[in-house]
């Protein structure tokens, strides 16, 4: 028997408004899980820019990771100038775990805040800042740990949403990653980020304390890591003026 136009519309209302209320239903329910998931996550990638912690950090469990974060992790907020900030534009608390860099990526640099999460294990002293770009096909981030000095790096992590398997991806891999280890943000006094120079097997000549080598065949990947290290670690270096102990040395490199 065939069914009016109305009968149609009217079931498709109603089934739509079923299907949204079960779909609502199941995202209320699993909403907490992937938080906590999403929390995790991110405190594996804080903890793991420090290279003896990434070292433990695949004999551990969840819990042991939490706990770990909170015995050597505490951190603050600040804006474009270098200012602490501990409430949001709401009054609320802030903490620097809430802050979504990805939404915050789409404001203009003086409008966002910028987390630091400080490490300390006894006498060892870091600071690891959350850094976020763009790749060659989609979203990258990372976090970046720097020494007490504020000028040398301990160690970095990478992630992304879409690189080419074998050849962008490899952002993710150690070796990649330790390449940046003990590098320097700064040349002659000026910030400069460390940029990853092109072509990969460049001998040592090539490269220096703020040049690491390349990635084969992902030039454009390797351009969106060194526009976003300069560029985050550019929005930070008002916080970096206030904090280093050669902050009356440091000058941002504009060219």
């Amino acid at each position: 028997m065939r069914q009016s136009n109305t009968y149609i519309i009217v079931f498709s209302l109603i089934l739509t408004a079923v299907l949204g209320g079960l779909l609502s239903g199941v995202s209320q329910v699993l909403g907490p899980t992937q938080k906590k998931a999403q929390d995790l996550d991110t405190k594996k990638q804080i903890l793991g820019a420090i290279p003896a912690e990434k070292a433990k950090l695949g004999d551990m469990t969840p819990e042991e990771i939490i706990e770990r974060y909170a015995q050597v992790i505490n951190s603050e907020v600040a804006d474009f100038n270098g200012d602490l900030v501990t409430t949001n534009e709401k009054g609320e608390p802030l903490l620097a775990e809430n802050v979504n860099i990805e939404k915050n990526y789409k404001k203009p640099a003086e409008e966002r805040t910028y987390p630091v999460f400080k490490y300390q294990n006894g006498n060892e002293i870091a600071y690891i800042l959350p850094v976020y770009g763009a790749g060659l096909w989609d979203a990258i981030w990372g976090f970046v740990a720097l020494n007490e000095d504020l000028e040398t790096i301990k160690g970095v992590t990478f992630s992304h949403k879409g690189e080419t398997p074998g050849l962008g991806a490899r952002i993710t891999t150690d070796e990649i990653q330790e390449r940046y280890q003990g590098k320097s943000i700064v040349e002659n006094q000026e910030l400069v980020s460390v940029t990853m120079i092109k072509g990969e097997g460049n001998p040592p000549s090539k490269l220096s304390d703020t040049k690491v080598d390349g990635l084969a065949g992902a030039t454009l990947t390797a351009n969106g890591v060194n526009a976003m290290l300069s560029n985050y670690l550019g929005y930070y270096q008002a916080y970096f003026n206030k904090h280093s102990k050669n902050a009356d040395a440091m000058s941002m490199n504009n060219q």
